[in-house]
């Protein structure tokens, strides 16, 4: 078994337990977990050639189409099974005057024509990656209290609440503040989405490494993996006091999918540990607190008994994502931005483009995912 080999498989156990391994699949075959070259052509594989129901992933493909999507790519061990675009031709008002948020999270488009969309909140999921890169690099550790990185005062909360949260906190979304940054509880003792809160993250490892988001990002992790259409942009449409970062993550379905590829191979890029902290990943894709099972450190979870919404206040029974293996993890955005990885699968999918979702009508999340397993290869 080669260096290589090994590397991999010790790795990829960071995917809820999956051995994610460049050589020797458990159905007996060898296959390869192929990494695109930064410069040059993706290799893609023919879906009927790889036992994949062709008029049914064009049916899924139909239905994302339907449900405003502006590019949807889909990865099969690696290589690109179906990728396909559409051109929504975005106005900046809508027909009822207000803005159209979707047409000012397009940063322009690649040489190939395809949109780079801001993808929102699945940007957290790149901080939580960058986070363990800083923690291995020595920069931070995740235990320590966020004041150590930004100094007293960062919150609204009173010194002796703020001095008890800590980083982890923040990634797990347990830090006890509301939408202000005020106190609320005690850090670990209730779940909150707080996007507030969480924007401390890439603050604090920006001042840690002492190097700007951009610098530090290209640096450790889109630089190495040839995510060259991806970059953080300023926000000029976020409002003073609304519940959103200054300033996002703009990249194309493909550099997200790239993302998703190094995540599914536990952190190694062809030859080269880009994520090198195997137990911080490992702990950032499964459950990291008892009181939303299906969140990790910035990651949505599938196959868990319920999940928390909003502000922690919704319980809903079953899976993150109905119809969709039970090991999918995944990095979620406002306006169904998604990336999704499945280790069983040896997929990884990523959809941009408008909200895809319609009032009496399933989710995207379960009728896309309902198409797409109908499509796969059946062992």
């Amino acid at each position: 078994m080669s260096i290589r080999t090994v590397v991999i498989v010790v790795l990829g156990a960071a995917l809820a337990g999956q051995l994610i391994a460049a050589e020797g699949k458990s159905n007996g075959k060898t296959n390869s977990l192929y990494f695109p070259p930064t410069e040059g052509s993706w290799e893609q594989i023919e879906p009927t050639a790889a036992g994949w129901n062709l008029p049914k992933l064009d049916a899924a493909m139909e239905f994302a189409r339907e449900r405003k999507s502006s590019g949807v790519v889909v990865l099969y061990r690696g290589r690109i099974l179906v990728e396909r675009y559409w051109d929504l031709k975005p106005k900046a008002t809508l027909s009822n005057g207000r803005q159209n948020r979707y047409y000012h999270m397009i940063h322009g488009r690649d040489s190939a024509g395809h949109v780079i969309e801001d993808v929102a909140s699945a940007q957290k999921s790149i901080v939580s990656v960058l986070t363990g890169i800083a923690q291995h690099k020595g920069l931070l550790k995740i235990g320590e209290p966020v004041h150590k990185y930004l100094g007293q005062g960062w919150s609204k909360a009173p010194r002796d609440a703020e001095a008890k949260i800590t980083l982890r906190h923040l990634l797990t979304m347990t830090s006890g503040l509301n939408d202000q940054l005020e106190y609320e509880v005690p850090a670990g003792t209730k779940w909150r989405y707080n996007t507030s809160a969480y924007s401390q993250v890439l603050l604090a490892v920006s001042t840690a490494a002492q190097m700007k988001p951009n610098e530090l990002t290209r640096k450790w992790l889109t630089g190495p993996i040839g995510m060259d259409d991806s970059r953080w942009v300023e926000r000029p449409w976020v409002k003073e006091r609304q519940v959103a970062n200054n300033f996002g993550f703009a990249t194309t379905a493909r550099d997200l999918a790239r993302f998703g590829l190094l995540v599914l191979a536990g952190g190694l890029w062809n030859d080269q540990v880009v994520v090198e902290d195997g137990k911080y990943l490992r702990e950032a894709l499964q459950p990291s607190q008892d009181l939303n099972p299906s969140y990790g450190y910035l990651w949505w979870l599938n196959g868990q008994p319920s999940v928390l919404r909003g502000n922690g206040e919704r319980r809903l029974k079953g899976p993150l994502v109905p119809n969709s293996p039970d090991d999918l993890v995944a990095a979620f955005g406002a306006l169904g931005r998604k990336a999704y990885i499945v280790p069983s699968e040896e997929l990884v999918v990523t959809r941009l483009g408008d909200s895809p979702e319609l009032a009496n009508q399933p989710s995207f999340d379960e009728e896309f995912w309902k198409r797409l397993m109908a499509a796969a290869p059946k062992n």
